[in-house]
């Protein structure tokens, strides 16, 4: 008994000092890069690609990332592809997440590539919600037009 207690006093210091950081790359990391949305579907693999999203940070993913689970808010998605070429998707919400064997898998609520969208058209959709917000008094009602608001924003601040 007393050797046991001796072994674990002595081990014990060891267990607590264990880091738990991703891994080294190997020589050429792979990640598999899932990008979906109810309308489209994107399966990409590459050498190293990058993903900026609009969280309630910003945010990189590299290959061998540490798992995570993040969510999405209204905002600008950025797809760096190996030829070093970038797209850039309008998300209004959804989730991230990155596993431990390098696959990463963004689901949004809705996509749209960034120029396919028009700043006036976004402009008049925020002035218009916010005018009815004053007149409002149901809570639902009132939720409502508070993410057509929030979602307005970031289009016109994606795009100006």
């Amino acid at each position: 008994m007393y050797g046991l207690r001796l072994f674990l006093r002595r081990s014990l210091p060891l267990l607590r000092q264990a880091r738990c950081y991703a891994d080294a790359p190997s020589s050429s990391p792979q990640m598999s890069f899932t990008f979906a949305s109810p309308t489209q579907a994107a399966r990409l693999h590459s050498a190293e690609k990058r993903v900026n999203e609009s969280t309630t940070g910003a945010r990189k993913v590299l290959a061998t990332h540490v798992p995570t689970l993040q969510v999405l808010r209204p905002g600008v998605v950025t797809v760096f592809n190996e030829d070093g070429g970038a797209t850039k998707f309008f998300v209004s919400s959804g989730s991230v997440t990155v596993n431990a064997d390098s696959s990463v898998q963004l689901l949004a609520e809705e996509a749209v590539p960034l120029d396919g969208l028009d700043l006036s058209a976004a402009k008049a959709n925020l002035e218009k919600a916010q005018s009815e917000l004053v007149g409002v008094s149901d809570e639902a009602a009132r939720a409502e037009i508070q993410i057509s608001i929030e979602a307005n924003e970031a289009i016109v601040k994606a795009l100006e």
